[in-house]
């Protein structure tokens, strides 16, 4: 499941990550890749293990943690520390699947399930950058405003489109899912949004409401792994 999160940052707090970020020193982002994936990537980040990648990425997971949608889509178990890249002119990633495992420099590993993108530049201020990704339903490109997120299987091939004009900046981790299959957070998450649109013309204690909730519940109970 491909999904566009709006607004997981507000105006005030994209600024305010991107006036954190100018003042930090950008490193090769090679520094976190997998050696296949080393070869195709031409990109900058900042330090994984630095105070402004942990202030903001703290600043990310806060309000992901009060986010609907995030928490329905993703029945998250665990989020890698957000990271953040920058894709100047001429830069761009080609083709590859992000690494099974992701291990912070403290030695946590984490299985990633989801892939994030968090947008912090707006898309008329560069050219190229899309974010291509292959899914069940062929090749989705995705160019978000500044504080929108999307939400992909890890699983899946993508790529950045090399930029041609101006600095694309984003955030980017992943997540560990209670639910492991793709396809079963799918019907989960179309059953959450069924009963969500059940309940704006029912009685919370409307027998189809409780019937509904509680097999949501039932499935999580099935599926999930803790």
């Amino acid at each position: 499941m491909l999904l566009t999160l709006p607004a997981v940052l507000t105006p005030a707090e994209v600024a305010h990550c991107r006036e954190q970020l100018a003042a930090t020193a950008w490193v090769d982002g090679n520094a976190t890749s997998g050696q296949v994936a080393a070869l195709a990537k031409n990109n900058l980040q900042i330090p994984q293990d630095s105070p402004t990648a942990q202030s903001l990425g703290g600043l990310i997971l806060d309000r992901l943690g009060r986010n609907p949608a995030f928490l329905s889509a993703a029945l998250p178990l665990r989020v890698v520390p957000p990271l953040f890249n920058r894709y100047d002119a001429g830069m761009g990633f080609a083709p590859h699947v992000d690494n099974a495992i992701r291990q912070t420099p403290e030695g946590r590993r984490y299985r990633t399930d989801l892939s994030c993108t968090l947008f912090l530049t707006n898309p008329a201020d560069y050219d190229g950058g899309e974010l291509a990704i292959e899914g069940a339903f062929g090749l989705q490109g995705v160019k978000l405003a500044a504080g929108d997120m999307v939400l992909y299987p890890a699983s899946s091939l993508h790529r950045v489109e090399p930029i041609t004009r101006g600095s694309r900046w984003a955030s980017f981790f992943w997540v560990q899912s209670m639910v492991r299959d793709d396809a079963q957070r799918r019907l989960l998450w179309d059953l959450d949004q069924a009963i969500i649109a059940a309940r704006t013309d029912l009685a919370d204690d409307h027998p189809s409401v409780i019937g509904l909730t509680a097999t949501y519940h039932n499935l999580i109970r099935m599926w999930s792994e803790l």
